[in-house]
């Protein structure tokens, strides 16, 4: 099968075998009507929730009103998500051919964008508007219950994906939806007015994206983003431990 496409990142996925971004087959053929309300309800979601997201980093690290709103956020993406219409888990195709649920593949992946991450993290620290903005976040997990913002960090991952590559994405439609969904993804990041948040929504938003176009489904993205985040969670904040901001009290919106 020609995969001859233009860009650089199209150019890159050339050079990958055909199983890894060649797009499973799939029917998610839904009627007009559908495809309309799903729009309607993606749209009012997104606003919401993106209000609820940048109300949680104005308040304080480690409140009970920080807890009480993350989770409320991720509320907010399921609730949006399923209410929706349909979602879909996706396949991916073996290197013999073969549909299998997504597993080990999204989990490496999340892996390897970790070690990406953690790299540009290291020259963050050198810029200071990135190193102002990362330590701003980590302050929350200074602050905080380990375990309490491990499962708001992690359940918001879940929820994105449910939101995101599931409802927003279906619902966009055959037109340039990876492209599309990451930038709406950057937008309501950008209610956290933080720059190194915005940053990471959209590199990650656009990997995310296309493990949805490959894959058909949510499952892959949500694999990826869990492992990534707890990988974040756990040896990022060590890296930013000697800033002295990291254990001021103050929203990181303040």
């Amino acid at each position: 099968m020609s995969r001859r496409r233009s860009g650089l990142l199209a150019r890159a996925a050339d050079r990958l075998p055909d199983w890894l971004v060649e797009p499973v087959p799939r029917d998610h053929r839904e009627t007009d009507a559908a495809f309309r309300r799903r729009r309607r309800v993606t749209a009012g979601v997104t606003l919401g929730g993106a209000g609820l997201l940048g109300v949680s980093l104005s308040t304080r690290p480690g409140s009970p009103g920080f807890y009480g709103l993350t989770m409320a956020v991720a509320g907010t993406w399921v609730a949006g998500g399923l209410a929706s219409g349909p979602l879909h888990l996706g396949w991916m195709l073996t290197p013999d051919h073969q549909l299998r649920r997504p597993v080990v593949t999204p989990v490496v992946t999340g892996v390897g964008a970790f070690g990406v991450f953690y790299g540009a993290a290291l020259v963050a620290r050198r810029i200071p508007v990135l190193d102002r903005s990362i330590t701003k976040v980590l302050r929350y997990a200074y602050a905080g219950s380990t375990p309490l913002v491990a499962t708001t960090a992690l359940a918001n991952g879940v929820a994105e994906e449910v939101f995101f590559r599931g409802a927003l994405y279906a619902a966009i439609g055959a037109d340039r939806p990876v492209v599309t969904s990451t930038a709406v993804y950057g937008l309501a990041t950008a209610a956290t007015r933080n720059p190194a948040l915005m940053l990471a929504s959209l590199v990650m938003g656009a990997l995310f994206g296309m493990q949805r176009r490959v894959t058909g489904g949510i499952q892959a993205p949500v694999l990826t983003h869990v492992t990534w985040s707890a990988l974040m969670l756990r040896f990022l904040p060590p890296l930013f431990a000697d800033r002295a901001d990291v254990h001021d009290p103050r929203p990181a919106a303040a």
